[in-house]
């Protein structure tokens, strides 16, 4: 007896299990001749699940800063640029067509890639390898003159060195740089995954 299992949600049936497969861009296996498991899931839970991952990152970087007292600098500013963006284009990619939103997540791997090596970079930063590359990280630049224009040149927030490590755990000595980077790659490896086997089960039906 034939038996099929696939993880789907309550949805009406289409006209066939083939155009099903076709429709939501699964890929089937066939074991021994006698079952059917769905070995990825759909272009719209992974671009769900991508949205979802940027807005935690974000998250927890909003947290840290607003209710565990952890001063941003500016290369953490910046490394929460690529989650908007890859914010942005998840939910893009859920109201495009599989094929379209394959393409737009391909372009949010690209961004957390980019995130990646902001938070690379800034690793390196914190540990002396390099120097930041952003004038924001560096001292400030004390006017010449009097001691009034010297106080009037200072920012009028101070900026949190760049090669200061902030941690979200105390008790964790991994900074939040550290994790961010190991968060992105593992983000990247994942998303990257999920499109590479799209790719090779598109190459076989052909």
């Amino acid at each position: 007896m034939n038996v099929a299992r696939v993880c789907l949600p309550s949805v009406p049936a289409p006209r066939s299990f083939r155009h099903l497969l076709e429709s939501d861009g699964l890929h089937a296996r066939k074991n021994a001749g006698t079952s059917v498991r769905i070995m990825r899931p759909r272009t719209c839970t992974v671009a769900l699940l991508a949205t979802l991952a940027a807005s935690a990152a974000l998250a927890v970087a909003f947290a840290a800063e607003q209710w565990g007292g952890l001063a941003p600098c500016a290369l953490c500013l910046w490394e929460r640029w690529p989650y908007r963006l890859a914010v942005a284009l998840g939910l893009l990619a859920l109201l495009l067509p599989r094929r379209a939103a394959r393409v737009v997540l391909a372009a949010l791997l690209l961004a957390v890639l980019a995130e990646a090596a902001i938070a690379l970079v800034h690793v390196g930063v914190e540990q002396g390898l390099w120097p930041s590359p952003l004038p924001a990280c560096a001292a400030p630049h004390l006017a010449s003159g009097s001691v009034a224009d010297r106080l009037a040149s200072l920012p009028t927030h101070p900026a949190k060195p760049c090669d200061e490590p902030s941690y979200l755990l105390p008790w964790v000595p991994v900074s939040l740089a550290a994790m961010n980077l190991a968060f992105a790659l593992a983000f990247a490896a994942a998303l990257a995954t999920y499109l590479r086997r799209g790719q090779r089960s598109r190459r076989r039906r052909r």
